[in-house]
């Protein structure tokens, strides 16, 4: 299956099928309303209206599973959105994201998406009572990135600053793959190991030398 089999329920119960996205950069995100993240509506409707001309639709799904931050009806919650951040993008019905009720879109997500990032990505486990597993979404505001022939590319745990998003975002609206990017990197890396080595011997033939001439002494 791909993530365009899947389907969404509206807030409104309507169905939003993702295949009506195909071609599209799709950033998948849980929110909540009363969470230290929820600020993060306000840069995740900047990048809305910055790059929906150019093919980006960010799916926002409410989600009360942790710490209980988004008691509210699915109603007040869009309406604490619009008053609060004037969000624009695309708002589906308050849903389960981990364990037996969970969407079944998340537990493609979760079983397809790279490894997560995020430092206090374990610290999220250990306090969330949802999450049992390592695939399991750790917290509010955790984002799928999906490509536009229905790739995921990425995992940002809400710790990832959000302008690592947008770059990964804007790499995807102009075109460019991961693996170009990449490929300098490694370059680099080879040789800054192999500088690394060339200092190292160097270092221990100084200290040989020192060594020889004072045993000789």
């Amino acid at each position: 299956m791909s993530i365009y089999d899947y389907s969404i329920e509206r807030a409104d119960g309507s169905v939003f099928l993702l295949s009506e996205l195909k071609g599209k950069v799709l950033l998948i995100v849980n929110t909540a309303t009363r969470c230290g993240f929820t600020p993060q509506y306000k840069e995740l409707e900047e990048l809305y209206e910055k790059y929906h001309d150019k093919g980006l639709e960010i799916i926002d799904i409410p989600c009360n599973q942790f710490g209980n931050q988004a008691p509210e009806s699915d109603e007040e919650i869009a309406q604490f959105c619009t008053l609060n951040y004037k969000t624009q993008f695309a708002q589906m019905k308050k849903a389960d994201v981990n364990g037996a009720d969970e969407l079944p879109l998340y537990t493609y997500l979760k079983a397809n998406a790279p490894i997560n990032k995020g430092i206090s990505s374990k610290f999220f486990q250990v306090i969330s009572k949802s999450t049992k597993t390592p695939e399991d979404i750790k917290w509010n505001f955790t984002k799928f990135l999906i490509d536009q022939e229905g790739n995921i590319v990425d995992r940002f745990e809400p710790t990832i600053k959000m302008e690592e998003v947008e770059n990964a975002i804007a790499r995807l609206i102009d075109g460019e793959s991961e693996q170009v990017e990449e490929t300098p990197k490694r370059m680099i890396s080879k040789k800054g190991i192999a500088a690394l080595c060339a200092g190292v011997t160097a270092i221990l033939s100084l200290c040989g030398i020192l060594l020889y001439k004072k045993r000789k002494k």
